[in-house]
């Protein structure tokens, strides 16, 4: 799990002003986080499959915002997969 100061690092990185902390750019960032986090237990323990079962539940999710960020805002899509690293 990322601590609280990891996760306000990553809001106050990616939030469009002061209050922002929902936007689909923080929470998209939020999941990646926590994506690459399950992902490294996962590499060590390969038979928590209720891990599996998250990570799989918060790379679904993180997709629907995905898709939902590129048609309402297709430059702050591309912005935003370049800065986390994703889609290639």
């Amino acid at each position: 799990m990322i601590d609280k100061q990891e996760k306000k690092e990553i809001v106050n990185k990616h939030q469009k002003h002061t209050t922002d902390t929902g936007s689909p750019e923080v929470q998209v960032a939020v999941y990646t986080a926590r994506i690459k986090e399950i992902s490294g237990h996962l590499s060590t323990n390969k038979k928590d499959f209720s891990a599996l079962r998250g990570l799989q539940k918060l790379v679904s999710m993180r997709k629907k915002l995905l898709s939902y960020l590129n048609k309402r805002n297709s430059d702050s899509y591309k912005k935003l997969i370049q800065e986390l690293g994703i889609r290639g």
